[in-house]
């Protein structure tokens, strides 16, 4: 089985859910994002196939997101993702694709959704223990 994720190493939860992914026996494609922003395509894709609209796919901590007048909700989704092209902070992360299907993988253990269960216990970065 194969998996992409779409990673910033700069974040915890990306961190964990690659971390993951590796702990399950993948050695998955990482796409830092940031350095490699997905094209409007690939962008409209994820989001249809993890069932989120762009407005829920959007981050909005630590991104410019509110100065950039998205939070009106009578912004489009299409502006929305306008946005992401131009400042891909505003992706929220990490997104993985597998043959199981494609998430959002926040927390990191909904990345347990789409792929074999884990043989052993994982451990996050924060001590918790997952796939007991």
């Amino acid at each position: 089985m194969h998996a992409t994720i779409y990673h910033n190493p700069a974040c915890g939860t990306s961190r964990n859910t690659l971390a993951i992914l590796r702990h399950a026996g993948f050695e998955p494609t990482v796409i830092e994002y940031l350095k490699n922003p997905p094209d409007r395509d690939t962008l409209l894709r994820l989001f249809a196939d993890a069932g989120l609209t762009a407005r829920q796919a959007a981050r909005q901590k630590g991104t410019p997101f509110e100065e950039l007048g998205l939070g009106d909700p009578a912004v489009s989704d299409e502006a929305i993702v306008d946005a992401m092209l131009v400042h891909p902070i505003l992706i929220n992360r990490p997104f993985v694709v597998t043959e199981r299907g494609t998430r959002l993988c926040r927390p990191s253990e909904v990345v347990l959704e789409i792929i074999p269960p884990l043989a052993t216990p994982f451990t996050k970065e924060d001590g918790e223990i997952i796939g007991v």
